[in-house]
């Protein structure tokens, strides 16, 4: 604030000096002009020599450069007269009132010209803001008829005032026809009756806002938003409203649609988990806290690492997010981990969501909880692969499973055996004790089985009191000789079931790859044969296959 003061006084003080120079410029000018002519005037007009030189410092400083040269005239005139002349300047009281009349029409002019420059700017200033009025108004007056909303105005007796274009377009008449028409006249007996109780709260200075399915004149429905605004008059009393209303139908339809996806997204048994591009989770449904144990509280502004059971490997997610970045979707099983820490498998679903330019912009996962059908499916699996008696491989799995053997040992021109069990004296126990305890007896030789079983290797049970043992990536005869005795030896151990002491044998026989066979058909037939060999040489006898046994 001092700054300005500071600076306003800088100003004035130049404005002035600027005066003081045009006076004293002028009327050393009619002062040279005096003396000129001192010769050829009168005295008695000395005086009107100076009235120029005050006109112009009016007309080029104005009012106060005028008074300046008006006050400096007379000392100036005082100061040089007895140097230029031996005449008195002032004689007589004439002489004196020419004087203070000359100063006298001075100010007159200086005044007169001030004000009418004061006018002049006045004028303009008027003129300026009248069209700036013009303009203002023009602008408002355009922005109102473009805006969509429909606008009007009416007065106290229900007459409209103003209407818009988009107000005109709606009741398909121009924007004057409708000027002075009365609200029952266009709107119609009916909507004036259901609109009656807004306007008569409107018309009480109380604004009103509500919502109405109206029927266009070109047969089609639409809903509308309108609003009565009251506009007051300066006593306070309300000389008339404006309506403004806009055609909200699209909104309805899509606030609609978007409840019914609401109720989709709160309903469905499907968890739906929804995170930005840099997969913060947004939002989440009821069944996603259902499957999940997370609640939406829980979840949302963290990321679904929450969900993380760590059975995939590193290679898993590179793999999903390639896919899912090349096709825009990934589909598949994953393992999650729930809040309680038990480990589910879900079947997902995961798509990105790009906005009109083609950027992503959200992520969505739809995922259902399989861990059951999982179990039923592994169980079916289990059934269909495994003894039920002895849950060892069956022939099924055997197969399967040797062939791969075959494959890998082939590639790798390594031998493996195989060893074609069948029990001595176990029909001898089924007939004696029952068929029970012969099948306890053969879970306890299963079990015995597999602690002679090395990783690599395979015990499977053909049926009956048939066994398979392949022993992989063996090199000695010798070797898989020495495990058919161990084998031998550990069954031959008593066994005792439900007070039973129980004693059987086995016989072996054993073909190798890829001696003997390429195929696991061919590897276990020639075991087979092997056993029988074993079998005519006497019990716990153990028999390599050979081209003429």
């Amino acid at each position: 604030m001092k700054n300005i003061n500071i600076g306003n006084a800088q100003y004035l003080f130049s404005r002035h000096v600027k005066h003081l120079v045009i006076a004293l410029t002028l009327i050393f000018f009619a002062s040279l002009l005096l003396i000129w002519s001192l010769q050829s005037i009168e005295k008695d007009i000395t005086w009107f020599v100076f009235y120029p030189a005050v006109i112009l410092a009016t007309l080029y400083g104005g009012i106060s450069a005028g008074f300046i040269t008006t006050l400096l005239t007379p000392f100036t005139l005082f100061f040089i007269w007895p140097l230029i002349s031996t005449y008195s300047l002032i004689n007589n009281i004439w002489d004196i009132m020419e004087v203070f009349l000359f100063i006298i029409i001075c100010s007159y002019i200086s005044y007169q010209h001030g004000l009418l420059q004061r006018n002049k700017a006045q004028l303009k200033q008027s003129k300026s803001e009248h069209q700036a009025d013009q303009q203002e108004h023009q602008f408002f007056t355009k922005l109102i008829h473009s805006m969509p909303n429909m606008i009007g105005y009416w007065d106290k007796e229900l007459n409209c005032q103003f209407a818009n274009k988009a107000f005109s377009e709606w009741h398909t008449q121009h924007p004057k026809d409708i000027i002075g028409l009365s609200f029952k006249e266009l709107a119609g007996e009916e909507l004036y009756r259901l609109n009656e109780p807004y306007i008569n709260n409107v018309l009480t200075g109380k604004a009103q806002r509500f919502e109405r399915i109206l029927k266009k004149t070109d047969g089609s429905t639409g809903t509308i938003l309108a609003q009565y605004i009251p506009d007051f008059d300066s006593d306070g009393s309300v000389k008339g409203f404006a309506i403004q209303s806009s055609e909200v139908t699209e909104l309805k339809e899509t606030e609609a649609q978007l409840k019914l996806a609401t109720c989709v997204f709160d309903s469905t048994i499907n968890g739906i988990l929804i995170t930005d591009v840099n997969g913060v989770i947004l939002s989440v449904n009821p069944a996603f806290t259902h499957i999940t144990g997370y609640s939406a509280k829980e979840t949302i502004g963290l990321t679904p690492h929450i969900l993380k059971s760590y059975r995939q490997n590193k290679d898993f997610y590179i793999s999903l997010w390639a896919e899912l970045k090349e096709r825009g979707k990934w589909s598949g099983k994953i393992w999650n981990r729930r809040k309680s820490g038990d480990v589910f498998l879900a079947q997902m679903d995961i798509n990105m969501v790009k906005d009109e330019e083609g950027k992503t912009i959200r992520y969505v996962s739809v995922f259902s909880d399989i861990t059951d059908l999982w179990h039923k499916d592994e169980s079916l699996k289990h059934l269909a692969f495994y003894d039920a008696l002895t849950d060892l491989p069956n022939r099924t799995l055997l197969m399967e499973r040797l062939g791969q053997k075959i494959i890998s040992n082939q590639r790798r021109q390594n031998r493996l055996a195989v060893m074609f069990l069948d029990l001595d004296g176990f029909k001898l126990v089924n007939d004696t004790f029952g068929h029970n305890i012969g099948d306890e007896l053969l879970r306890t030789i299963a079990s015995r089985l597999l602690v002679l079983v090395r990783e690599s290797d395979i015990v499977a049970r053909l049926g009956g009191d048939e066994f398979i043992f392949v022993v992989d990536n063996t090199t000695q005869k010798e070797e898989v000789l020495e495990l058919a005795e161990r084998i031998i030896s550990s069954i031959k151990d008593p066994i005792e079931i439900n007070g039973h002491h129980l004693q059987v044998g086995s016989s072996i026989g054993i073909s190798m790859f890829p001696d003997d066979g390429g195929t696991s058909k061919e590897l276990i037939e020639k075991a087979d044969q092997a056993m029988y060999k074993s079998k005519v040489l006497g019990q716990e006898a153990i028999h390599f296959y050979t081209s003429c046994s």
